[in-house]
Formats: C-alpha cells, structure tokens, sequence
C-alpha cells in the first residue's frame, strides 16, 4: 500500500531539512500548516482527496498572485510564487490532456441527456466528479458552457422553433 499524500509532504519536510534547501522547506511548511489548520478547525483527519482539494486551492492562489505580481512589475514576488506553484503543483495527479477534457465533456453530456443550459450544473458534478485535481474546472465550466450553447444553438427541436 502507498504511503498517503500527508505523509509523503511529512517525508519531503524532513529530507528538505537534512538537505538545508531553505526555500523549499519554507513552501512544504506553508502546506503542512494548512493541512494542520484545517484538521483543526474541522476535527478531522484529512483524507488525500481533501489534501488534494486543498493543494489544488494553494495552486489557484499562487496563479492568481503570480498574475498580480507580474501586472504590477513585481519579479522577486512572482519568482518566489511561481517556485511555490510548481512545488506544490509535484503533488497533484498529472493533468488531463485537453482531448480528455472534451472527451469527459461530450460523454458527461450524453449521460445527462443534455441539450440545454439548464443541465449545466448535472454536467459538471459528473466532470468533476471524474476529473477532480486533474483538470482546471473553470476552464471546464467554460468548455461546458460553450459545448451546451452549441448543441442548443444546432437543435432545431430548441424553444425558439416555431412549427
């Protein structure tokens, strides 16, 4: 059995303080604490879905500082964010290719039977449910949105045929 994601992070803190790498002890200590904040606050103990929904937000805010450190010609900020953003990004499973995305996509939308805006949400919990930590389900959203407007646009049985 493979050793869980918490304790990998655990493992990682100690080899990086016997290898004296600052700068990544730092980023893996920023993670330990929220996993710990969060086993607090909520009384639990994290599963590696939660660590991984936890690193995943981690990811996110480093993306949107990085894009904000860059705006504001801030480089130092942005080098430290982006080390950060690909420490932590070593955790999560490896990304779905953008084909996968649709290919999940187009059969999340058969298996809701739907042609409409009004199953977006149906459509989503099925992509989510199965691309979860491998894909960015804003961009999914997007997707989703753009393949269910098409298919209503393209279905002449739509509320705006008039027979």
């Amino acid at each position: 059995m493979s050793a869980s994601l918490k304790d990998r992070l655990q493992n990682d803190v100690k080899d990086a303080m016997r290898a004296r790498a600052k700068q990544t002890l730092g980023t893996l200590r920023l993670i330990m604490a929220e996993l710990k904040r969060r086993e607090v606050d909520e009384r639990i103990e994290l599963s590696d879905q939660d660590v991984l929904l936890i690193l995943e937000k981690m990811v996110k805010q480093r993306r949107d500082s990085l894009s904000q450190y860059l705006a504001a010609d801030r480089q130092d900020l942005a080098d430290q964010e982006q080390f950060e953003l690909d420490l932590i990004a070593q955790y999560l499973p490896e990304p779905l290719s953008d084909e996968a995305v649709l290919t999940l996509i187009e059969e999340a939308i058969e298996a809701a039977g739907a042609r409409e805006m009004s199953k977006m949400g149906q459509v989503m919990g099925w992509v989510k449910d199965r691309a979860q930590g491998r894909a960015d389900m804003a961009k999914v959203g997007q997707l989703v949105k753009a393949q269910l407007s098409q298919g209503y646009l393209a279905n002449p049985q739509g509320p705006c045929h008039t027979s």
